[in-house]
């Protein structure tokens, strides 16, 4: 167990628990409903025009505007007021909000959720499951792909491949310029505030969107810490760098310890040490404890973050999502609501199959069930045979700091422990984790933003996934489809790659020169700002 960095204490507890009858009571979440767009809890953000908030404290606080913004603000809170007593209302328009939004960057931390190496990421059968021709198509790519990631941690391997064929910079980098270009755009914001409104100029914020946070794990912390000094000349971020002056590439983090994977179900009870992996006797293999135990591991930086540098959000997702970068309006409108947390959803696709759905439970709570741990497939394939439109959790959240820090025992207590069965290469066994997202079935007023898919949430869960929003072999006659839009692998490839285009043109400032893409330097990310 040391020597595959397996908590010994933390994986005889999870055991004991689980024999004596303690997780028994975990079971699936039960569905109620399948919620859609309300405009209320439920929010159609990628339509969002405009968008009133309620002035007095009757109404739901999902829709009354949080009394505290104003001091969050330099200037103006915009917005257009109308009505009278009760029914008093403020409306912002989308640009509004944006420019709402980027003046909270200074109170707004962003966090990177790592987990453990990308087991499941370049899982042969895992990739397989997914769409056996698609498998077949990428054979040659995806045996060469997966030998590069073999013990890496996902974040640090490439997050697309280029049309000529070369890898991409990691999630990571991205992520990392993502945060410097925010913090550059949040300057050039205040800039324009101080030229048009008169009196005292405000003052650029240092901390801007940092310092960033993330949870590693005991396996991969040392490989990213490493990698992560290496990106501080990367042309990708040395320029921004020495513009905001912001040490991007040393962030606060929290470790996470390895469980070990346990025993099967059909082996019965008591469940043990699973000590066959790859069908050699004796060889253990460690499994992170799910996401969900980054309020456990992140417990102090959280405090920290709020209580020491004032900041007041902080947003956390997973490190392969693409499509999440800082977003000004999902900002704005999780500050306005004054709610606990925001998460994003967007209508599921044929790749959307691990991770979770949004759901209204028996007791008509909002929830998020993962497929598998919580939420049978069999059980989503009804739902959606019924007619119903599933909106798939894109693992990315924007809490409230004051919640988290004030809540945060109680979280780590009662956020449930799942325990699945799995069948991966490594051979057959139970792994016990933690959803992070199942944190909305314990908030009273979580806030759902449906987004669209293609824009923020290109997530790589299995290289197949990443070959397919990197546009390769699209122009082959063999790339599965089918007449069903929801079933059609080509038809989902091609919105992914014309999302990532997106994404790396509009998100993170570059731009394709015969097939690569570049970084725009300093000088072109203002003009494109100043040009928008």
């Amino acid at each position: 167990m040391s020597i595959k960095y397996i908590d010994m204490d933390l994986t005889n507890s999870i055991l004991k628990n689980i024999n004596s009858g303690v997780y028994d009571n975990v079971v699936p979440v039960e569905v109620s409903d399948i919620p859609g767009i309300d405009g209320v809890s439920v929010i159609d953000h990628s339509g969002l025009k405009h968008i009133g908030f309620y002035l007095d404290e009757v109404c739901t606080s999902l829709r009354r505007i949080n009394p505290n913004l104003r001091e969050y603000l330099f200037g103006t809170l915009y917005g257009k007021t109308s009505g009278s007593g009760n029914g008093q209302m403020v409306t912002f328009s989308r640009d509004e909000l944006e420019q709402i939004g980027i003046q909270l960057y200074p109170y707004t931390a962003y966090g990177i959720l790592n987990g453990g190496s990308a087991t499941s990421y370049s899982d042969s059968r895992k990739n397989t499951d997914l769409n056996p021709e698609l498998m077949r198509l990428y054979r040659s790519l995806f045996e060469k792909s997966s030998q590069n990631a073999a013990g890496k941690a996902k974040g640090i391997t490439p997050a697309y491949i280029n049309s000529d064929g070369t890898s991409g910079p990691s999630f990571m980098e991205l992520k990392l310029r993502s945060l410097l270009i925010a913090n550059l755009r949040y300057r050039m914001t205040i800039d324009r505030q101080n030229e048009l409104f008169e009196g005292d100029s405000a003052k650029h914020s240092e901390s801007a969107m940092s310092p960033m946070f993330q949870m590693t794990s005991v396996y991969n912390n040392e490989q990213i810490t490493q990698e992560l000094e290496s990106y501080r000349t990367s042309p990708m971020l040395s320029e921004l760098i020495e513009t905001t002056g912001v040490d991007i590439c040393r962030p606060l983090t929290g470790i996470q310890p390895m469980i070990a994977a346990l025993t099967h179900s059909s082996v019965g009870k008591p469940k043990q040490v699973f000590s066959n992996a790859w069908g050699r006797d004796g060889e253990l293999l460690p499994m992170p404890g799910g996401h969900g135990q980054n309020f456990l591991i992140l417990s102090e930086v959280y405090s920290y973050l709020y209580n020491d540098l004032g900041k007041k959000f902080a947003w956390l997702g997973n490190v392969d999502n693409i499509g999440n970068i800082p977003d000004p309006v999902s900002l704005a409108l999780t500050a306005m609501s004054g709610c606990e947390a925001s998460f994003e959803f967007a209508f599921r696709t044929p790749v959307d199959v691990k991770g979770g759905i949004l759901i209204r439970d028996k007791s008509g709570r909002l929830n998020c069930a993962d497929i598998g741990p919580a939420i049978s497939k069999e059980e989503v394939d009804r739902q959606e045979a019924a007619g119903k439109k599933i909106l798939f959790n894109c693992a990315t959240g924007l809490f409230s700091l004051e919640y988290l820090t004030e809540n945060i025992t109680g979280i780590i207590k009662n956020l449930p422990m799942r325990i699945t069965d799995q069948n991966k290469d490594a051979g057959r066994y139970a792994q016990a984790e933690q959803v992070t997202w199942e944190i909305i079935g314990m908030l009273e007023t979580p806030l759902i933003l449906g987004v669209n898919k293609y824009d923020r949430y290109l997530a790589a869960k299995l290289l197949l996934e990443s070959f397919m929003t990197s546009g390769l072999k699209l122009d082959d006659d063999s790339f599965p489809s089918h007449e069903d839009p929801e079933k059609d692998f080509r038809r989902t490839a091609e919105n992914l790659y014309e999302g990532l285009r997106n994404n790396l043109s509009n998100g993170y400032g570059m731009k394709e020169v015969s097939g690569v893409w570049h970084p725009l330097s300093v000088e072109e990310l203002k003009a494109e700002f100043r040009r928008k």
